[in-house]
């Protein structure tokens, strides 16, 4: 798939029997594909690096389970190309798994604005993640959403550090009642590095 594509158009989108007959392996090359993107945090926190072929499939797939075709594209397409990685960022969908339901709302009562909270170090330098501003992702009894949507933007240095083998890259949250970081693996960096143009 082209890596310089940064928005889903109309024609990117298989028809829905082409996609029907090819799905079973469509499915398993994007989980192939999706392995090195997605990070663990603590406990409770994954990141799942977004990009053109990650959102190209999710599309495709929300139209497959629909079928509401040209209507429904118009609003998958607006819904998912803001997570389409610019070429100077990297966008992520931060969830929190959680299976118990009752665990699952105690926690997340508790970490309002988490979403804030969230940042990645090259080489010590910090880069503070900018939430996605479609949603308020914070009630505002103070309740954080499971799913975030976030954005990293870098300068011109901070990608050429973040693409160099000798730099570490780091990722976490530092809110009051859940922080953790994590190095990034060298897989995780040569997978993201491509969403960089």
């Amino acid at each position: 798939m082209p890596r310089e594509k940064r928005e889903i158009q109309k024609e990117d989108i298989m028809p829905l029997d082409v996609y029907t007959k090819n799905r079973r392996e469509l499915r398993k090359n994007i989980v192939d594909f999706k392995k090195n993107r997605r990070i663990a945090l603590g406990p409770y926190a994954t990141f799942y690096f977004e990009s053109y072929e990650t959102m190209l499939a999710q599309v495709q797939e929300m139209l497959y389970i629909e079928k509401g075709g040209d209507e429904q594209l118009k609003d998958e397409l607006s819904a998912y190309n803001p997570l389409i990685p610019n070429g100077k960022e990297l966008t992520a969908t931060l969830m929190f798994e959680i299976d118990n339901p009752i665990s699952r709302a105690a926690f997340l009562g508790k970490v309002g604005g988490i979403e804030e909270t969230v940042f990645m170090k090259i080489n010590g330098e910090k880069i503070k993640a900018i939430p996605e501003e479609d949603v308020d992702r914070t009630s505002a009894e103070g309740k954080a959403s499971s799913v975030q949507f976030i954005h990293f933007n870098f300068s011109d240095d901070q990608i050429a550090k973040f693409k160099s083998e000798e730099i570490e890259v780091e990722i976490g949250i530092d809110h009051k009642e859940y922080s953790h970081t994590t190095k990034l693996s060298s897989e995780n960096k040569k997978s993201l590095s491509a969403d960089f143009s």
